[in-house]
């Protein structure tokens, strides 16, 4: 997952197409539930909400890399455009 946050402020969210078959049985419920839950909150308190995910490790999720502009990190750049928009 991809969390972006624009010059606006606002965020947007990228899965992986395979997001499925990547993440299987209970924790897909889990991770579709936290997603709806980012969602959500963006909508309340983008600013916040991406604070907290820049310093996530919670079960299956923990922030690899943060940074200003994802060109600085070119592999991540690359792999980000295979990935669509959470919710489609």
């Amino acid at each position: 997952m991809f969390v972006i946050q624009d010059e606006t402020g606002d965020l947007h969210f990228l899965v992986s197409p395979k997001l499925g078959q990547v993440v299987q049985g209970n924790d897909m419920a889990y991770i579709d539930s936290l997603l709806r839950d980012f969602i959500e909150r963006a909508k309340l308190h983008p600013g916040d909400l991406f604070q907290q995910l820049c310093s996530l490790s919670v079960g299956p999720l923990v922030t690899l890399e943060v940074g200003s502009h994802l060109t600085n990190y070119p592999r991540l750049q690359e792999l980000s455009l295979r990935f669509v928009s959470y919710p489609n």
